[in-house]
């Protein structure tokens, strides 16, 4: 039986901290480039998510019964000549749930929102090579460029960055 994912908006991290701290541990532990590096503890995690929703940042959290799967956020440029424009970060995916469509699920959420809140115009990297390279594409992003030895896995390796873009209608 295939079970029902729910995209959500989140106002207030309280009731979700412990949850979104253990999906950061281990989506970082599996291996995900998204600015930490294994191991991560959860104290660490907790003090990212404290930082994390401010005026500039929209969270999205994926469902599935009481448990979250996954997230993904949005940052929205504030500055003058970029309000058209908005960020994607931290797609993030629970090894668990993978290959349910969570991903794409919050990704159309999200550029649902952008469009809400008048940005045309989405931009994002991530790591050459990751899977989510093939989502993103799919999804009608296009490749800017590419930034080589841009980041550094666990074990010292340097990996490149795709840049990606995609005009909202």
């Amino acid at each position: 039986m295939e079970q029902k994912v729910v995209i959500e908006e989140v106002l207030v991290l309280d009731e979700y901290m412990g949850q979104l701290s253990e999906l950061l541990v281990q989506v970082v532990e599996d291996g995900a480039s998204i600015g930490f590096l294994p191991p991560l503890g959860m104290s660490e995690a907790r003090a990212y998510w404290d930082g994390v929703l401010q005026t500039e940042c929209i969270l999205f959290i994926a469902k599935v019964g009481n448990e979250i799967s996954g997230t993904v956020q949005l940052h929205l440029n504030m500055k003058a000549n970029g309000c058209h424009r908005a960020e994607v970060a931290k797609l993030m995916t629970h090894p668990g749930f993978r290959r349910m469509g969570i991903g794409r699920q919050l990704m159309e959420r999200l550029e649902e929102k952008a469009k809400s809140e008048g940005r045309s115009l989405l931009v994002l990297d991530t790591r050459e090579g990751d899977p989510s390279n093939q989502l993103y594409r799919t999804m009608g992003y296009l490749e800017a460029g590419k930034i080589p030895n841009y980041a550094k896995s666990a074990n010292g390796e340097f990996h490149a960055t795709i840049f990606y873009y995609k005009e909202l209608d």
